[in-house]
């Protein structure tokens, strides 16, 4: 079976793949014809494929995480790959295929990462702020495992949130004995933290997410986070204008940086300024990491990547 990423310019292929995605359009041509916009993606990958004039029949037959047999032909429009489907349908039980073999996980196995995470709170000295850690990790414990974190932005895959939250320990751990300054408690607990509303923003299955909840969509996964911290705090009889409760809110609440960006405030502690740039610094690799890895070998630059400002990477050879 040919895997996404194996796929270039003009080759015709037939395998199964996970349907990621799927929206019915209507093409610019006098009559309007319909199509299906399609997402397909692979345990190597994703791309976008059209279905043209689809019937009641297909619009009917298909549907987001579902796997399909798929005979197309890949061709560049627009400097991006895309796939022509010429015949399409639902896998079958006989076809012997799981929707497991589909999805793309973290490379660290999720056990290991919740692992990792526990011995990290463990290690907090502070007895208050490990306990606010605690009780807000606990909300969100069974779906940490698995849940991915962003739709498509970085680490958009099984056990992804699980994945950049322990990367982002290794580089705060790093900085913590580069930059003794830091509170080294803080700024754990704040890595932990700040996107642990995540798994209530986003409605997800195997990784992949369908669409926001209605409580991410009213309130984001900032927001939530630090209204968790304002219940454990309660539920503990910790003094809300404690500065140890008021920190690990600000370090949430601008872990974004600026308004625009979702953040209400902007950094204004060390640690905060800390948990900024790791966050994004291990965002931004992993989208390049993840282009990289998810771009044929034959091809020189990657796509454009929307959060590093549409720039494509070059993959400079040595």
């Amino acid at each position: 079976m040919t895997l996404i990423k194996q796929l270039a310019n003009q080759d015709e292929f037939v395998g199964f793949y996970l349907l990621k995605e799927l929206v019915v359009r209507q093409t610019n041509s006098t009559p309007p014809k319909d199509y299906l916009d399609i997402m397909l993606c692979d345990s190597s990958g994703e791309i976008s494929a059209k279905l043209w004039d689809a019937s009641t029949t297909d619009k009917e037959a298909f549907f987001p995480m579902g796997l399909v047999k798929v005979k197309g032909i890949a061709q560049t429009y627009r400097d991006r790959l895309q796939v022509k489907i010429i015949q399409i349908r639902p896998a079958k039980e006989e076809d012997g295929v799981k929707l497991t073999d589909f999805i793309r996980s973290a490379p660290i196995g999720p056990d290991e990462l919740i692992h990792t995470i526990q011995r990290v709170i463990s290690d907090i000295q502070d007895q208050e702020i490990k306990e606010i850690v605690s009780y807000c990790v606990a909300k969100v414990e069974e779906k940490l495992v698995h849940y991915p974190a962003a739709k498509s932005h970085h680490h958009a895959y099984y056990a992804g949130l699980a994945y950049h939250m322990v990367r982002m320990l290794e580089l705060g751990d790093f900085l913590c004995r580069q930059r003794p300054f830091l509170n080294g408690d803080l700024l754990k607990a704040g890595i932990i933290l700040h996107d642990i509303a995540k798994p209530e923003e986003m409605n997800a299955q195997l990784g992949i997410v369908s669409e926001y909840s209605t409580l991410g969509k009213l309130l984001g996964h900032i927001s939530m986070a630090s209204q968790w911290i304002t219940e454990a705090a309660i539920r503990l009889d910790i003094d809300l204008e404690s500065p140890k409760v008021v920190g690990l809110q600000h370090l949430v609440l601008s872990h974004h940086n600026l308004g625009e960006w979702g953040s209400p405030v902007g950094p204004q502690l060390p640690e905060a300024v800390a948990l900024h740039h790791i966050d994004a610094l291990d965002a931004k690799l992993q989208m390049v990491e993840d282009a990289l890895l998810t771009t044929p070998d034959t091809e020189d630059w990657t796509p454009m990547i929307r959060g590093l400002e549409n720039k494509a990477i070059y993959r400079l050879k040595y």
